[in-house]
């Protein structure tokens, strides 16, 4: 005589016969109070209703850390928002093309604490082309420039922008930022570059968003244009 062998019931099974029989512990209600499982708080056994409930509250303090989260990044957009568009009204109000560069620089190390920011213009009118913001830049940066379609973060590894800074050997991290006519993200040649550094080494990683820098160039390039 020969017995067929069933195969043993597994947690598994007994996993998807309780989420397909929804009413099971409506018929034994008793089991709930019966079960008992280590809390993840203490060294004592809890009711199932009990962890269930410790459950919940751990996942809405999690659901809690996140909207603080949130609503701490939206504060500080709120407050980088305020200061890009103060920087904005004084680089339009501004009647003094020539020193406009070098106004751009400043507000920007004052608006947004950059310990150091670089700047220069090239392609300009005849009468800026001996200023001070035109020289120094050899073609490899101009090509360097018109090859960037976002802004470059990340480490110094010698950029040749890094020498237009007031101290080069205290550059860690950069921001470099091409300038050109229209949306920085185009197919229009560079007619400038600006350079932020720091450093802080994480100031400017290679992981972080642009998409503040990009509105800082395309700024900057609006109100540059007048120098061409």
């Amino acid at each position: 005589m020969t017995t067929t062998l069933t195969n043993p019931i597994t947690e598994d099974d007994i996993a998807n016969y309780l989420a397909n029989t929804p009413d099971f512990f409506e018929r034994h209600a008793e089991l709930l109070a019966a079960v008992h499982l280590n809390s993840p708080h203490s060294n004592r056994a809890v009711s199932l209703q009990e962890r269930q409930a410790q459950m919940l509250r751990d996942k809405i303090k999690g659901l809690e850390h996140r909207i603080m989260d949130m609503i701490r990044n939206g504060n500080e957009n709120v407050i980088l928002s305020d200061k890009l568009l103060r920087w904005a009204r004084t680089l339009f109000s501004s009647n003094d093309v020539l020193a406009l560069p070098a106004q751009i620089a400043a507000e920007i190390q004052d608006q947004f604490s950059m310990p150091q920011v670089g700047i220069k213009v090239w392609d300009v009118a005849p009468q800026f082309a001996h200023a001070d913001f035109t020289q120094g830049v050899s073609d490899d940066a101009k090509l360097f420039a018109s090859s960037l379609m976002e802004p470059f973060c990340g480490v110094n590894s010698g950029f040749e922008a890094v020498s237009w800074l007031p101290e080069p050997h205290l550059a860690v991290s950069l921001a470099i930022l091409p300038l050109r006519a229209g949306l920085i993200g185009s197919a229009t040649p560079a007619f400038g570059m600006l350079v932020l550094a720091s450093p802080d080494a994480q100031r400017f990683a290679s992981s972080m968003g642009t998409d503040f820098l990009e509105r800082i160039a395309e700024l900057a390039s609006a109100a540059l244009t007048r120098l061409r």
